[in-house]
């Protein structure tokens, strides 16, 4: 059930998503490439996104893998 409107009409879909770390401190870093499953209420568009715990990690530690490290590709399944 959707927590803005309280419909029940929503969709999960898969997106890809590259995630920028803001501020000055961070323009040299690269983004994080995640693939997060995303619950869209099709009524009102209220939308909540899964991030993989993998990717969550490299969220919460405000980095990102160093240049030439391979990003991984679509993650298959239900996001950790």
């Amino acid at each position: 059930m959707c927590s803005l409107c309280s419909s029940w009409n929503e969709v999960e879909f898969r997106s890809e998503i590259m995630v920028h770390f803001i501020g000055r401190k961070h323009l040299n870093k690269p983004g994080v490439l995640t693939f997060p499953s995303m619950l869209v209420c099709l009524d009102c568009g209220s939308t909540q996104l899964t991030i993989p715990e993998a990717d969550l990690a490299l969220l919460r530690a405000g980095s990102a893998p160093s240049a030439g490290t391979p990003y991984r590709t679509a993650h298959i399944g239900k996001a950790a």
